[in-house]
């Protein structure tokens, strides 16, 4: 969430930062909770009247009690007590209003950093590199969709997916199934020169889905096991982001660089039979995940580190690609700065954004009181605390990656060559055919 000291502090350019993301009920959000900020500190002060006035009072009956004047200390007894019962009334009402203050907080987004591009919708998020690999014209066998092609490998099975577990499951047998998990090792592989490999659990709070921001804006996309307060996770960010949740971490430790690789379980609420089928969009899937704790000086060569290392990726399976920046419209509530990296799929027909690499500056820090000890120039340390900075990034999700492995090294024959990069971790298959 946001500092809501800066609503008293600087309300004009928090309003004008959160203006650029377009969306009127952020506005409206931000509106509310500066109403409720200056009702909570009048709550405050007179709260505090009350208990200056009890305390001078407590003084004053002592005093009259030395000096016999019963009747009188008596009296300003009588005004403590209703005093006192004021004060429990205004306590009532600063936890409610407190309460309600958070709430509007929860859902007000970041915000967006000053050269994060202009923009209302993701048709305005500017191509800044590529495309790269891209021919000038694909031969009639890579224009098959994946889901025909895999199929008549026998390598998809989403016929049987469906049986066993509904709409938007699918099944990767043989080959595809080892394809699948080559992806996996070979994004974790990729990026542990730095990144601590994790293996986070699956299942995690309301507590630990609220730090990262996707509740409660996102609650209706979540799979939610209601009679135990737990939820499947939507990425391993959510998992790794909680990490350190309410620890204050020493700044020579930073910046932490962790990655995980976990299935992922998403509702898909809304997607109305948009790019569901083949493996475009699925409510379970496999993924590698880099997230990062920094200081904030930190932060932007670590974005532009995990941006590198998603192409870098990506570029290894010989994919066409291009990266585009997220316009302040199209950004996810708890983004700061945000980059995708994008394959072209030949079958398809489309752009498919395989990588989001994201920096969320302390936003995601601040819900799950996860802080720092400053230090200056020399090391010594600073009072006080300041907290972290998060950065998280797609190494590797498996399903539109596999995808368009299948559509982009896709031979006439109708076999699929295996990218050079992944062939250690295929026992050997260096071509899939029937």
């Amino acid at each position: 969430m946001i500092d809501v000291r800066l609503l008293r502090s600087d309300l004009e350019t928090v309003r004008a930062a959160i203006g650029r993301r377009h969306d009127e009920g952020a506005l409206e959000a931000l509106a509310r909770a500066v109403a409720l900020d200056v009702r909570l500190r009048e709550i405050t002060a007179e709260r505090d009247e009350i208990r200056s006035r009890v305390n001078s009072i407590s003084k004053d009956v002592g005093m009259l009690l030395r000096d016999g004047k019963v009747d009188e200390a008596e009296a300003l007894q009588a005004e403590s007590r209703q005093l006192g019962e004021t004060e429990k009334r205004l306590a009532g009402e600063h936890d409610g209003v407190s309460a309600q203050l958070r709430d509007e907080l929860l859902v007000i987004p970041n915000l967006p950093h000053p050269e994060a591009p202009d923009g209302a919708t993701d048709a305005e998020n500017p191509v800044i590199v590529g495309p790269i690999g891209l021919p000038g014209e694909f031969p009639p066998h890579r224009r098959v969709p994946h889901w025909e092609a895999a199929t008549e490998l026998g390598i998809l099975d989403n016929e049987r997916a469906v049986k066993i577990s509904g709409a938007m499951f699918t099944m990767q047998r043989g080959a595809g199934a080892t394809l699948a998990r080559a992806l996996c090792q070979y994004g974790l592989d990729l990026n542990a020169d730095v990144h601590e490999e994790i293996r986070p659990p699956s299942l995690v709070t309301t507590a630990t889905l609220t730090a990262t921001g996707q509740l409660p804006k996102f609650a209706d996309d979540a799979y939610a096991i209601e009679r135990d307060d737990l939820w499947c996770v939507p990425t391993a960010e959510a998992s790794l982001t909680s990490l350190y949740n309410d620890e204050i971490l020493a700044a020579a430790d930073l910046p932490i660089r962790v990655m995980a690789f976990s299935p992922s379980f998403r509702r898909e609420a809304g997607s109305a039979g948009r790019d569901t089928r083949g493996m475009l969009r699925t409510h379970e899937f496999d993924k590698v995940e880099m997230l990062a704790f920094a200081r904030p000086e930190q932060a932007p060569a670590l974005l532009d580190d995990m941006v590198d290392r998603a192409v870098r990726a990506i570029a290894g399976l010989e994919l066409p690609y291009r990266v585009i920046e997220i316009c302040t419209g199209d950004m996810a509530q708890s983004h700061h700065r945000s980059f995708d990296v994008e394959v072209y799929a030949p079958g398809a027909d489309q752009w498919l954004e395989v990588s989001s690499v994201s920096w969320f500056s302390d936003y995601q820090a601040r819900r799950g009181n996860l802080r720092f000890r400053p230090v200056d120039d020399d090391g010594t340390p600073i009072k006080g605390t300041e907290f972290a900075h998060t950065l998280n990034g797609s190494a590797l999700a498996v399903p539109r990656v596999w995808a368009a492995i299948i559509e982009n090294h896709r031979n006439e024959d109708g076999s699929v060559t295996v990218p050079g990069a992944l062939r250690p971790y295929m026992r050997g298959i260096d071509r899939i055919e029937n």
